[in-house]
């Protein structure tokens, strides 16, 4: 079954394609046009997963991509391989980045009991996610890699980052994204100084009424870099994009990178015409790097 391609066991890293379709619907597509945003993944399905070696694919990447480097996409907590893949395709989708759009699979045990074990499944991965990232790099040039991570995955992207900055101190990758990053607001600001100046530009999306976000906090007993309300003074270098003007595009209000299009519409400025934030529209500036997103401003 291709759903079933790869489950949440730890293994060597490989390389491959997810082909994704929509369910055909026939006489009732009309109405499902008409559905809230967050169903609209209901409608996906897991075509097949074919695997390649990794040279096939970085080169299929390439003549892809074009003149954009690739766009290194790692997902979060809860996440088997059937959803990944689903997901994997919505963010590409809403974001625009078909053609250069490549997605970090780490195992996890894709279900909600499982946090502890799908952080200690996330940490294990951390190797073979900063090789990947050093690869890319090597392969595609300075200056062209975006790095993209949410919830838990922006744990591993934040954590991976600092291995590769230890490692490779002058690489320079393009624009790393953090969305409703699942990560200790304090460690990060530890963290920062050692990662920043391998990225041309660092951007952190926040929300308010995140919960999943919420339940981490309680958990870890720390507030959350995704959590609206932080100060965010001492990140200097960061642009913080605040969403909670936004409305809710789902029960959780976590998962607004593949369901909000306004969201969409702000990373494609960011990810594919390299504007900041001071140069995209619906951005408020609140301070010298906060700004909150507008709703209903076109872009």
């Amino acid at each position: 079954i291709p759903a079933e391609a790869y489950g949440g066991e730890r293994s060597d890293l490989t390389a491959g394609v997810c082909r994704v379709e929509e369910l055909d619907l026939g006489r009732i597509a009309p109405l499902a046009d008409a559905a809230p945003n967050f169903l609209q993944e209901e409608l996906l399905r897991v075509r097949d997963v074919q695997e390649l070696d990794t040279v096939t694919v970085l080169h299929g990447l390439a003549a892809s991509a074009r003149d954009r480097g690739p766009a290194l996409y790692v997902h979060g907590y809860y996440i088997g391989f059937e959803k990944g893949c689903r997901r994997a395709v919505l963010l590409q989708r809403n974001a625009d980045l078909a053609g250069r759009f490549l997605w970090f699979s780490w195992p996890s045990d894709g279900a909600a009991a499982y946090y502890t074990h799908d952080e200690a499944d996330l940490y294990w991965s951390l190797p073979d996610l900063a090789d990947t990232i050093i690869a890319l790099e090597r392969r595609f040039g300075s200056g062209t890699v975006d790095v993209i991570g949410h919830s838990l995955g922006a744990r591993g992207v934040v954590l991976a980052l600092a291995e590769v900055a230890n490692r490779r101190p002058e690489i320079q990758l393009r624009h790393v994204v953090l969305l409703a990053p699942d990560v200790d607001f304090g460690i990060f600001e530890r963290i920062l100084p050692r990662i920043l100046p391998i990225a041309e530009t660092m951007t952190v999306y926040a929300t308010t009424g995140d919960r999943p976000l919420a339940l981490s906090a309680q958990l870890n007993g720390y507030p959350r870099l995704g959590e609206a309300g932080n100060d965010v003074s001492g990140l200097a270098g960061v642009e913080v994009i605040d969403l909670s003007d936004l409305p809710s595009e789902g029960p959780t209000g976590h998962l607004y990178h593949i369901y909000s299009r306004a969201v969409g519409k702000d990373l494609r400025r960011l990810l594919n015409a390299d504007e900041h934030a001071d140069a995209r529209p619906g951005l408020v500036a609140q301070s010298e790097n906060l700004w909150r997103l507008r709703p209903g401003v076109p872009g």
